[in-house]
């Protein structure tokens, strides 16, 4: 989707609440209990929460877009001394017959034992590819439109203390690939260009003493692995994704909060090119497109501060971030005079005092432009 997109969801969203809440009637109105649930948190802190709410946008290449955003965040047998688990769904439907629908979750079990990370992405959505490397021009070469179905899932067992091992799995499926290329010029068709079929399998070993992954106030998160794609389980190619992904945060004063986050990944032999390290997106250098750079390998970090909420506020506060990162054909061939640096500022409403979960909107600046960006939750 178009950046601009979340600004326009989370517009509509607002208007629509303060719209309709005056309509109540002494307060006891279906839309004050809507209203009240939704942003009033009225639960207890141990019992499970539920959220949904409809969405609008509008983008060139979808033409008007619908949607519905839910959440669901729980404590494994409503023991808040678990570790605090969610569901994220959001689903949308164009008029140019694109839809979507897209699944988060980290789940935790009894005594956090066993840790369930994904993700889902069923999408059929067009991709700008603006080539590979990290001194492409400014200027997309084409548009690919494509089914495509990505699974992502860790499932892991604690071995020691925080410590978890388990399965790292990765299937991506391309389908009904149309290039729309927008230069005269001669274009390269990349790994990946006709219909494929991946499954990655590996191991991943992580480290996560988060309590609640939507808004880490202490705590550390790192995990490393490896995912390898091969023809005996019927991947159209053959390579190994390395991956590093390390998190920090502290509280440096009260409702206050440093976080921090390096990321590497590493690709090797040839992959299709929505399976390299793709630099950009609404968690890691927001301001870029997806895939604005893509190579082999990525070296990015970022740092944020966070007010949550102000010390003058119960329900509002705010975040400041910077990131860079750079790609590269080889971890050896990274050059720093290809960084790339992104940063922004944001606002945060606590949405669920009991749970301590806010929703943000960021506003990111890079060398394309601002990026706009609306979701329930942090960034990492």
């Amino acid at each position: 989707m178009l950046k601009s997109d979340f600004c326009k969801r989370l517009a509509l969203y607002l208007v629509l609440g303060l719209l309709i809440r005056p309509f109540t009637s002494h307060g006891q109105g279906i839309v004050d209990r809507v209203w009240n649930y939704m942003f009033n948190d009225t639960t207890h802190a141990e019992k499970p929460k539920f959220m949904a709410y409809p969405t609008i946008a509008y983008a060139p290449e979808t033409k008007w877009e619908f949607g519905l955003s839910a959440l669901y965040v729980y404590y494994m047998n409503q023991d808040t001394s678990n570790r605090l688990s969610e569901l994220n769904l959001f689903t949308f439907l164009t008029l140019e017959q694109q839809y979507g629908l897209w699944l988060d979750h980290a789940l935790y079990g009894d005594q956090s034992k066993w840790f369930f990370l994904g993700k889902v992405r069923l999408q059929q959505f067009p991709l700008f590819y603006y080539g590979i490397g990290p001194e492409i021009t400014g200027e997309e070469l084409a548009q690919i439109d494509a089914g495509s179905l990505a699974i992502r899932e860790r499932v892991l067992r604690k071995v020691w203390g925080s410590l978890y091992l388990g399965l790292e799995t990765d299937f991506q499926r391309l389908a009904n690939v149309q290039i729309n290329q927008f230069s005269e010029d001669s274009f390269h068709q990349p790994p990946g260009a006709m219909p494929y079929l991946n499954l990655g399998l590996g191991l991943g070993l992580v480290y996560d003493n988060r309590h609640n992954v939507l808004n880490v106030r202490e705590g550390f998160f790192g995990e490393t692995g490896f995912l390898r794609y091969d023809n005996a389980w019927w991947s159209d190619y053959e390579f190994t994704s390395y991956f590093l992904d390390a998190r920090y945060y502290l509280t440096t004063a009260k409702n206050q909060v440093l976080a921090s986050q390096v990321y590497f990944t590493d690709v090797v032999r040839e992959a299709p090119f929505n399976q390299l390290a793709l630099m950009g997106g609404e968690s890691l250098m927001r301001g870029y497109y997806t895939g604005r750079y893509r190579d082999k390998t990525l070296l990015a970090a970022q740092t944020e501060y966070r007010f949550l909420p102000f010390p003058f506020s119960r329900r509002w506060g705010a975040a400041t971030f910077l990131g860079m990162g750079t790609v590269g054909n080889r971890l050896q061939n990274l050059d720093f005079k290809h960084i790339k640096i992104a940063g922004g500022l944001g606002a945060r409403f606590l949405l669920f005092p009991n749970k301590d979960i806010y929703t943000r909107f960021d506003i990111a600046f890079s060398e394309d432009g601002p990026g706009y960006y609306f979701f329930i939750g942090e960034a990492f």
